[in-house]
């Protein structure tokens, strides 16, 4: 008798756990064949809301930690990365349908990202911020503090890069993230939520949704618990149905536009400015000695 494969369900991210959805659906994960490799959770209205929740309990804590801790925590992320390498290029590869060698390049490229916005967690406020020259007996300070939580929607393609490229820079400021993965080739962000699991990274500050958009876009944009959202490579209706949600508490709304090569430009994707669309400036004013 032939033996069946055990295929295996992998579930949705979201404080810290591994749920379930609440509406109990699955989507069939295939190869490049058609075969089904493995099952994943359809993400529903109440499990972003449930996400949104955690992201929001654990953001205080998050932005107080000092910026030195949080960039040895997503160092650590960096090198549970390291461990899944070939996890990674694997899933890749099979659902993805790229090369060997290219899925072994993004996954290089997303370790490489990872480790750099680990080094600007003590460095972006000085690049971001400033002294500002005024006239009268004060010293005046503008610097960044993050937003909130903030929205990540990650590209299609590339499914593992666009994703850490977006989550990078706002939890290197001390915000917290609610990702809605990449709709046609999920597994590379399931994996990463396995890397959170077993990294340093409290829980609650990477919270990751797998599903539909068309269920997921609108929801995330009109919560009034997300503070901003950043996302790559939609499609017009779907950046449309973000910023139209902005008008509910304001949020910003950041959708970017970069083509296969933008990905991997270093100067592009790993500058500090990357990080200003996730950070509110507040300028201090202090009285000087006379």
């Amino acid at each position: 008798m032939e033996r069946l494969d055990v295929l295996k369900t992998y579930k949705l991210y979201i404080n810290g756990a591994f749920p379930r959805t609440e509406s109990g659906r699955s989507i069939a994960l295939k190869n490049t064949r058609g075969k089904v490799i493995a099952h994943i959770c359809h993400g529903s209205r109440k499990d972003l809301r449930n996400a949104v929740e955690a992201a929001r309990a654990a953001q205080e804590k998050w932005a107080g930690r000092d910026a030195y801790n949080r960039g040895q925590i997503l160092y650590r992320m960096a090198e549970m990365m390291e461990g899944k390498r070939d996890e990674f290029a694997e899933a890749i590869r099979v659902t993805g349908g790229a090369t060997a060698a290219a899925a072994r390049k993004e996954v290089a490229a997303s370790i490489d990202r990872l480790v750099c916005f680990a080094g600007w967690c003590d460095k972006f406020a000085q690049v971001l911020g400033g002294h500002n020259p005024v006239a009268g007996p004060h010293y005046n300070f503008t610097i960044p503090e993050p937003t909130g939580v903030v929205g990540v929607v990650a590209p299609d393609e590339p499914a593992l890069l666009g994703l850490i490229t977006l989550i990078g820079p706002a939890i290197c400021a001390g915000n917290t993230v609610v990702a809605i993965a990449s709709q046609k080739h999920p597994l590379p962000a399931a994996v990463f939520g396995e890397v959170c699991a077993t990294s340093d990274v409290p829980s609650g500050v990477v919270n990751i949704i797998t599903g539909k958009r068309a269920e997921l876009l609108e929801h995330l944009a009109r919560h009034r618990e997300v503070d901003a959202i950043s996302a790559a490579n939609l499609r017009k209706n779907q950046a449309a149905i973000l910023r139209a949600g902005m008008a509910e508490n304001l949020k910003r709304v950041s959708v970017r536009k970069l083509n296969a090569d933008d990905w991997h430009d270093a100067d592009a994707g790993e500058s500090p400015w990357a990080i200003e669309p996730v950070v509110e400036m507040k300028t201090i004013w202090h009285p000087s000695a006379s």
